[in-house]
């Protein structure tokens, strides 16, 4: 594991804004992109990108990639999501009529993309992990569900609807989305104070929310090379066996994974592993 909280101690807090992440807590009504370009324009940076795009009425999780942390969304998002949300029925019916229902629905699915979606619309299959229900009010269903990456909620709803005469999403909420939990997500009201802290001279506040980007080697399967081959690497150099640190860590590996090079707690990139032999692994993010 990667010590997060020394490599933010050891950063400057412009490094932190730099290469960071700020876990957002969106609310209901504007766009993801629009709450990724007000942290832009707040912190004067050139990109940011959301990791896992929330509809405009929905709320909750919506991590922000700051600066060059942008070139590791494709690593961090494409995870599982939990959400909570309320699930309207067009007509009463029994709970365990209905738990049964649902169990049609967890597990493999096949999905349909809504048509205004920013995916291309053919079917695809996705997973759903569990979909439980935890309270019922006549027709309103309170519900918390983990889903693979890109699994639409609403039409999962609008599937079960279809088997009982009728439901609808009413709201929703994200919880979860890969390892950003909602308990240390933040709104905007704390993110414009902290920001405005920040501009008067105290960081405190600003760097209290703000992810070092060097979670993605907690995430990803864990490779350490040796201090002095860290220069090669910065060119583009592949990476040999006898750059590793420790090649137990490469025992499990699969060709095409990916994995997180790092030189203690320093984060040297990501790269993709090619095999045990003569090339252990190329680039794909080299940070330097």
């Amino acid at each position: 594991m990667i010590d997060i909280e020394k490599i933010k101690k050891n950063k400057s807090t412009e490094e932190l804004i730099n290469f960071g992440i700020i876990n957002i807590d969106k609310p209901s009504g504007p766009t993801s992109f629009s709450i990724s370009d007000y942290v832009r324009k707040s912190l004067s940076l050139n990109k940011t990108s959301h990791m896992g795009t929330l509809d405009p009425m929905v709320s909750g999780v919506l991590p922000i990639a700051l600066g060059r942390a942008c070139r590791l969304s494709d690593y961090l998002m494409h995870r599982n999501k939990i959400y909570v949300g309320i699930m309207r029925l067009h007509k009463l019916i029994d709970k365990k009529e209905l738990e049964k229902i649902i169990e049609k629905f967890v597990g493999k699915i096949k999905q349909l993309p809504p048509k205004r979606s920013s995916v291309k619309r053919a079917v695809r299959e996705r997973e759903v992990h569990y979909f439980k229900i935890l309270e019922i009010s006549e027709k309103d269903v309170l519900f918390e569900t983990e889903v693979q990456a890109g699994t639409y909620i609403r039409r999962i709803c609008d599937d079960i609807g279809k088997e009982i005469g009728g439901a609808h999403m009413l709201e929703l909420r994200r919880t979860k989305a890969g390892f950003f939990p909602e308990k240390y997500s933040i709104n905007l009201y704390d993110f414009d104070k902290a920001v405005e802290e920040f501009k008067k001279g105290n960081e405190k506040s600003l760097r209290a929310i703000i992810i070092p980007a060097e979670i993605v080697g907690n995430m990803l399967p864990l490779v350490h090379i040796e201090k002095q081959v860290v220069k090669k690497l910065h060119t583009g150099s592949p990476i040999f066996p006898q750059f590793l640190s420790n090649k137990d860590e490469i025992t499990d590996l699969k060709e095409g994974d990916k994995i997180s090079i790092f030189s203690d707690n320093q984060f040297v990139g990501c790269y993709v592993f090619i095999g045990k032999e003569s090339i252990v692994a190329k680039p794909e993010f080299v940070f330097n």
